[in-house]
């Protein structure tokens, strides 16, 4: 809505200082030539708003225009800072909403609390980990994530078309509980037919919130619930259980892919034994030849099999002789520098 764009554009003058026709447009998403225009609408209704021309000029408010939101502490203004960095947000189509809502946070606060130094020395969730692993979040309509959204929060019915692994896109209706997001993935919690069912929120690619009341409780725990939905995903489909030996370097790597971590001990010689649930074989051979000569399976007998079957023939690649005679490789090593 327009009014809570010109809103938006007095809280960045405010918390900027002066920004130009185009930075402001980047800010709000939109062209240059409404910010042109919303800049007349707010000079219109009396707000103090200015253009400094120049190479380095733009737009910018005269001071003292802000109102302040007390019975906060400097740890509290933090932690609301802190929470508008997250990405959770994104998933559920509320990031535009968000960074509005901040703006407005960091303008209402005292300038005692005002506390962006503090959260540039503060990074949650970063897109790689330390192995430069990205973390891709997944992609996810707006129109999708507002209408799901919509539906859970209104208590209506749902009606998606859900693209299950490896199945045809089909539509359903169901009564939506409530909305999760773990790692970047965001799901949808919800009954159809009575059953409970589990949606990943990137595979809905259309959603409509019917007139009809949703059948669900009125009270609802989704830690519990996601709890539960968790412990029954890992025990139940197309599951591989293993056991095996592991160097204890690589356990957070193995715990990273697994399903779950069933039992661990201590072995004899120094690595771990564990029990380990994977989806299925192919996410149990893939994650196992990753860990290499770190893990050493040591039941079922046929991954123990597949993984011996894969090393060797990969040792006889390498150990083509006609390799080391090709042209140009005398079969040394460079020295080291």
């Amino acid at each position: 809505m327009r009014a809570d764009r010109l809103v938006s554009l007095v809280l960045l003058l405010r918390r900027h200082g002066r920004l130009s026709a185009t930075a402001l447009a980047r800010e709000l998403e939109v062209s240059t030539r409404t910010v042109l225009r919303d800049i007349e609408a707010l000079s219109a209704a009396g707000v103090p708003v200015y253009a400094e021309r120049g190479r380095h000029g733009g737009f910018a408010l005269l001071p003292g225009f802000h109102t302040e939101l007390t019975g906060l502490n400097h740890d509290e203004a933090l932690a609301l800072l802190v929470a508008g960095s997250r990405r959770g947000a994104q998933a559920f189509g509320l990031g535009a909403a968000l960074a509005s809502a901040m703006r407005k946070v960091i303008d209402a606060l005292p300038a005692g609390h005002r506390s962006d130094a503090a959260v540039q020395r503060l990074l949650i969730d970063p897109e790689t980990d330390l192995l430069a692993r990205r973390l891709v979040p997944e992609k996810i309509a707006d129109t999708v994530a507002s209408e799901v959204r919509r539906g859970v929060l209104a208590g209506k019915k749902l009606r998606i078309r859900y693209e299950a692994a490896r199945q045809t896109p089909r539509w359903r209706t169901v009564d939506p509980i409530g909305l999760v997001t773990v790692r970047e993935q965001a799901y949808l919690l919800a009954i159809r037919d009575g059953a409970d069912r589990t949606y990943r929120l990137a595979r809905i690619l259309a959603a409509e919130v019917l007139d009809e009341p949703a059948e669900r409780p009125a009270d609802v725990d989704l830690d519990r619930i996601w709890r539960e939905r968790s412990a029954s995903f890992r025990t139940g489909g197309d599951q591989v259980a293993v056991t095996l030996l592991l160097h204890p370097a690589r356990r957070a790597m193995l715990a990273g892919t697994a399903l779950a971590i069933l039992s661990e001990a201590p072995d004899a010689d120094g690595r771990l034994r564990l029990e380990v649930t994977f989806q299925d074989a192919r996410h149990a051979e893939w994650t196992l030849w990753q860990l290499a000569a770190s893990a050493e399976v040591l039941s079922p007998p046929w991954l123990r099999a597949v993984l011996h079957d894969r090393a060797a023939a990969i040792a006889a690649r390498y150990a083509d002789p006609r390799v080391l005679q090709s042209p140009g490789h005398d079969g040394e090593h460079p020295a080291p520098a």
